[in-house]
């Protein structure tokens, strides 16, 4: 059995989360502790301390786990429904392109308002794609 394009992207999108994690947060934090400047038991859970660069890294890794239940909920939906579509493919894939591109603009420059609405644009195509693909697969299911 092979997988369709939409099961793909999903776990492009796992692996991109977890590639986000350690090279942005995961180098952040472990430059540190080798530099031995911090201890590995001093990054706090519940306050998010360091660089302007660092806090951006772990708001993008939380915006890839906000998101990817959902996609994997949309594909967990069109694999059961067995819906297929170029349609469809198209849109996994412009979702993935969107979310690295948002990811991207998040941790690569120091944010000012042009690229925050660059950002929300590229967060607003996934939604797009994500709301598109879920009413391709109910008007299949009918």
């Amino acid at each position: 059995m092979t997988m369709s394009i939409p099961v793909w992207v999903l776990l492009a999108f796992a692996i991109w989360s977890m590639l986000v994690l350690i090279l942005t947060v995961g180098t952040y934090r472990w430059g540190l502790i080798f530099a031995g400047r911090v201890q590995a038991n001093q990054f706090r859970a519940d306050q998010i301390e360091g660089s302007d660069r660092y806090r951006r890294a772990m708001r993008a890794h939380l915006n890839c786990l906000e998101n990817l239940p959902i996609y994997g909920a949309i594909v967990l939906v069109i694999v059961v429904s067995g819906a297929k579509s170029s349609m469809l493919d198209g849109l996994a894939l412009t979702l993935i392109g969107a979310r690295i591109a948002q990811t991207l603009i998040h941790v690569s420059w120091e944010q000012t308002n042009l690229l925050a609405y660059l950002r929300f644009g590229f967060f607003f195509v996934q939604l797009v794609c994500m709301f598109w693909m879920t009413a391709l697969v109910v008007q299949n299911a009918i």
